[in-house]
């Protein structure tokens, strides 16, 4: 199976556009679906989880055609492609095991996407860039429905939608944010911040989600459960408490450009000028230094970086991608040179 569509563009989730884009990456909202008169997947038979991933590809194929082009069955791809698709957040870690009946359908814009026998038989998935709960929302509303039309869902009226894990029954909602917050991490606010969110039942978690760390002061918060809440008070709920947290940073950003504004600029420039010259960089340091970097592009500190170009290569330097597009496998110091030379050649234009 050939990924090379993905080797030269970038998701929906790293355009780096739409409102609140300098800290707000992107909006997700995901939904959490079972078909109706089949075992759920920890009870089901290899051939029904086949069964059900022929019949939903199908339609996803063939009656709506947006998904044509970018559908792949996990057991058809290498372990690299697969964490493409991880690194690009189409797929979770768990869905990228190689066992037959898992699938991924995409439209070209990889804004609307489906996980097919993830942790549920279906895994809808809608991303925007910038705060867009609201607009995402509508949108996999949209097509859940039309697919509800075709598909029927195991469903209670006393509970709503059954799923696999107790905290998604009900509406089967999961929203989330992804937001870059470098000047709560700078001034130690982070903690104090996210303990009083787990407080009122949100979830915060790394860059690829659950279990993972936040590289690049990159962060995901999200609603923990979903019973007994309709949606629009689930992604208003979320929304609200975002904006605080973006109010915060853009006060610590200007308590940090103020307070010490030489040993900020240092900071931030020191930083821009070695992703220009370094020629070994390791994963972990080139995350911290592009979120260094994105700060001084949306602060104006470095004024003539495109904050775009700094998106894309949070995603260009990780190594699936590495991998895919030098053409072959590479041990940790060709992936920590081939990183620091890909950083530097799209560097070269901003002074």
């Amino acid at each position: 199976m050939d990924l090379d569509v993905f080797g030269s563009s970038v998701g929906e989730w790293l355009k780096g556009d739409g409102p609140e884009s300098d800290i707000v990456i992107s909006s997700r909202v995901r939904l959490a679906r079972n078909l109706s008169g089949h075992n759920f997947l920890a009870r089901a038979q290899q051939d029904e989880l086949e069964s059900i991933e022929a019949s939903v590809g199908r339609y996803l194929r063939e009656k709506d055609g947006r998904f044509k082009r970018l559908y792949f069955r996990m057991q058809e791809l290498s372990e690299m492609e697969r964490y493409i698709l991880v690194e690009r957040h189409l797929i979770s870690r768990e869905h990228s095991r190689a066992e037959p009946g898992r699938a991924i359908a995409s439209t070209d814009d990889e804004r609307l996407s489906v996980m097919i026998n993830e942790e549920d038989h279906l895994r809808v998935q809608m991303l925007r860039s910038g705060l867009r709960l609201e607009e995402a929302w509508r949108e996999a509303d949209g097509f859940d429905n039309r697919l509800s039309e075709h598909f029927g869902y195991a469903f209670s009226p006393k509970y709503g939608y059954l799923t696999a894990c107790p905290t998604n029954v009900g509406t089967g909602m999961r929203v989330s944010v992804m937001l870059h917050l470098p000047a709560l991490v700078m001034t130690r606010e982070i903690d104090k911040l996210f303990r009083a969110i787990s407080k009122i039942n949100l979830a915060v978690r790394g860059l690829y989600g659950e279990g993972t760390q936040a590289y690049g002061d990159l962060y995901q918060i999200s609603n923990q459960a979903s019973l007994g809440k309709s949606e629009t008070r689930i992604f208003e709920n979320l929304e609200s408490v975002v904006a605080s947290v973006i109010a915060y940073e853009r006060k610590a950003r200007e308590r940090i450009l103020s307070a010490d504004k030489i040993k900020t600029h240092d900071r931030l420039w020191r930083a821009f000028g070695m992703l220009k010259t370094v020629h070994l960089l390791s994963s972990e340091e080139m995350m911290h230094l592009l979120s260094a970097v994105r700060l001084g592009a949306s602060t104006g500190v470095l004024p003539t970086v495109d904050a775009r170009t700094i998106n894309e290569l949070f995603l260009f330097t990780q190594p699936a991608h590495l991998q895919k597009n030098t053409g072959r496998s590479l041990n940790t110091q060709e992936r920590d040179t081939q990183r620091a030379r890909v950083i530097r050649d799209r560097l070269a234009a901003f002074n």
